[in-house]
């Protein structure tokens, strides 16, 4: 009867363990495709939001929708609103130490992660000054593209 129940406990343990691999397997698939090259914008934000906060996520989607169509359909450029009081946006929020409204530009080429964090900027224009914030989205996509 020990036997017994040893090789039936081994057994579920063994499943267990290649349930694990598989989804290790799978989550390490998954990292691979999202840093694929690609240029990603991410505005941050949390539950409460200004009128400068819209502002931010209004005209960064404005400029991206009406620069990057193309780039945005096949994959090159990427729009991400990101709630950080959001329990599955802890990690990403705590990988970029946002802990408010934040709007970053990230390029991802050969593996390796460029940011410029549009933050100060976007607060500064992106109420007051639609067209100077929405050229400065522009020129920072465009930049970290080529």
């Amino acid at each position: 009867m020990k036997k017994i129940l040893f090789l039936v406990a081994a057994c579920f343990a063994f499943a267990s363990c290649q349930t694990n691999v598989k989804n290790e397997a799978t989550a390490q698939a998954q990292k691979e495709v999202a840093v694929s090259d690609h240029v990603e914008v991410l505005y941050f934000h949390g539950k409460q939001r200004c009128a400068t906060c819209m502002a931010i996520e209004n005209n960064t989607k404005a400029a991206i929708e009406e620069n990057f169509a193309s780039q945005i359909k096949n994959g090159d450029v990427v729009f991400r609103v990101i709630d950080i009081s959001q329990k599955e946006n802890e990690e990403i929020a705590e990988k970029y130490k946002v802990t408010w409204s934040s709007l970053f530009v990230v390029k991802y080429k050969n593996g390796h992660e460029t940011r410029e964090n549009m933050t100060e900027f976007a607060f500064g224009n992106a109420r007051k000054s639609p067209d100077v914030f929405k050229a400065g989205v522009v020129k920072s996509v465009t930049d970290m593209l080529n």
